[in-house]
């Protein structure tokens, strides 16, 4: 099919080019014309999407198993094509149900912020249109795996992060014996340690800053709502830290107390406690863990605690029915 002579890329170019040819040639062969002609019409293709499907009507069987076929070779575009075209010759088939489901996924599997968000769209329009089928709790786990897969690190923007825990707690509470809870809670719990890994890295600047009550108020966070998190410890200590800072040995006791009670053999315990005792205090819980090393400057610990890795982590197939 031939292309808008825009005049740029590889098809405007290739266009353009060969008009000038025929200006100045115009005693060459019709055959010389005509091998012209298809470069011209070649180079405007060479990068074409997949062309949409000529409408013929189909049996669905038929339709559906090439959807099928090409989804299991990985053409992803191609297969989303075919399973689109089930749901326009046969809307009201089971195929067609099941066809929204599948070009979710295959838009998942295609990857990039584009196939997320289409995989996301259908799979929320699976989850309103037909809620009480066998596969909406699929639907559900797909969009959440979706915004998962586009988990940016911590220095970044969290919107993805926040969308993926939210979608993450729906699976689990609208289903919570299918076999997708298992899954998203696994994911949930990396999760919220991504998220506190944000709040500690902005705590973290705050108080190297200055601004000891606004370091204080994102170290709280992770108390209270990522307490499992990886950075407990850490953020305890980082509190015990703040509030000597302030002069408040009330509330840096307090912490420490906590840290001690949960974390006696964190090196960060071990840290908090030097530091406590320096200001006269006698924490009742002696530390049983080594102290991290410290240098001319203070506590080498400033370095931060990271979450674990997001690795990609693919989701589940569809169900077989």
């Amino acid at each position: 099919m031939p292309c808008a002579p825009s005049g740029r890329g590889v098809c405007g170019g290739a266009w353009l080019g060969n008009r000038h040819l025929l200006r100045q040639s115009r005693g060459l062969s019709l055959l010389t014309l005509s091998v012209l002609a298809a470069f011209a019409l070649g180079g405007c293709q060479s990068n074409k999407k997949p062309e949409p499907i000529v409408y013929r009507e189909r049996p669905v069987e038929v339709l559906y198993s090439v959807a099928a076929g090409l989804l299991d070779d990985g053409q992803w575009d191609d297969s989303i094509l075919y399973f689109r075209e089930v749901e326009r010759q046969h809307p009201y088939s089971d195929w067609a149900r099941r066809s929204i489901i599948m070009s979710a996924y295959a838009s998942y599997r295609s990857g990039g912020a584009d196939g997320y968000a289409d995989a996301i769209a259908e799979s929320d329009r699976f989850a309103q249109l037909y809620p009480g089928n066998p596969m909406a709790p699929y639907a559900y786990y797909l969009k959440a795996v979706s915004y998962y897969q586009q988990i940016v690190d911590v220095g970044r923007d969290q919107g993805n992060t926040e969308q993926a825990q939210a979608a993450l707690r729906e699976v689990i509470r609208r289903f919570p014996d299918s076999p997708y809870a298992a899954d998203a809670k696994l994911k949930l719990n990396l999760v919220d340690d991504h998220l506190a890994g944000k709040e500690m890295t902005v705590g973290r600047f705050y108080l190297r800053n200055g601004d000891t009550l606004a370091a204080i108020a994102r170290f709280k966070t992770v108390i209270d709502r990522y307490q499992t998190s990886s950075h407990t410890a850490e953020a305890l200590y980082r509190l015990v830290e703040a509030y000597l800072t302030l002069g408040i040995t009330d509330e840096a006791a307090r912490n420490g107390a906590v840290l001690g009670a949960n974390f006696p053999g964190s090196p960060w315990y071990s840290d908090a406690y030097a530091l406590l005792t320096d200001r006269g205090q006698r924490p009742a819980v002696a530390p049983s863990g080594p102290r991290r090393l410290r240098n001319l400057f203070g506590l080498i610990g400033d370095a931060p605690v990271t979450s674990p890795a997001l690795a990609p982590s693919p989701a589940l197939p569809p169900p077989a029915k």
